[in-house]
């Protein structure tokens, strides 16, 4: 199935959730990704703190996320007691749902933004706070048309190819077929993230793409 941006035709704000800042920092191309989509972004403060810990200081994901938001590429939120209220509801239900992805829902719930989500707990959840609207996937902003158009279609698909490796970028079941015609079955045998990947993997390795 061919993969269209759901952002594409929606300039309405985006709010990001610490997964989807990981996916941006692997891909290599993060910046420019941000600065091609039209749209403002915002990262929740608590999904900021998310990234204070060791591992994120030593990869780089805190250093790359302070460099967004010293050049303006994001928008740090601070939530209002109204999303607080929210952000504890979200995390006292069923079923749980980190904090970073209760903080990104309850701001653009709010707001009447739309949110990132990769994690299949945090989408479900999200659908029931956005009007049954279902949340956007990095995938959404790796492929964004501008976004391609901005890095060229080789760099957009290393962007892609990197996400999927090094930041075990999660995408949806049925655009599968597309992502791997985007990177090459050859390096998608390195992207552990992909659905169905052994039994994908068992296909490949028979077609001689090792």
């Amino acid at each position: 199935m061919a993969f269209s941006s759901s952002l594409t035709d929606d300039l309405r704000p985006l709010v990001l959730d610490t997964s989807v800042l990981i996916n941006l920092h692997a891909c290599t191309y993060g910046g420019r990704i941000l600065r091609a989509v039209p749209n403002d972004i915002f990262v929740s403060r608590i999904v900021a703190n998310e990234l204070e810990h060791e591992t994120s200081r030593k990869n780089g994901e805190h250093s790359f996320l302070h460099g967004l938001l010293s050049g303006g590429e994001v928008i740090l939120a601070d939530m209002t007691d109204d999303e607080y209220a929210l952000f504890a509801e979200l995390t006292s239900g069923f079923p749980s749902i980190d904090d970073g992805e209760a903080a990104t829902i309850a701001v653009a719930a709010m707001r009447k933004f739309l949110c990132l989500i990769d994690e299949k707990k945090g989408r479900a959840r999200a659908e029931v706070y956005m009007d049954q609207q279902e949340p956007a996937w990095s995938l959404d902003l790796l492929r964004h048309p501008q976004v391609v158009a901005t890095l060229n279609p080789a760099q957009a698909a290393d962007a892609l190819y990197l996400a999927l490796r090094n930041g075990r970028m999660r995408i949806p079941e049925d655009h599968c077929s597309h992502v791997v015609g985007v990177i090459s079955p050859r390096r998608a045998l390195e992207c552990r993230s992909l659905p169905g990947y052994k039994i994908r993997r068992q296909e490949w390795c028979q077609n001689k793409y090792l």
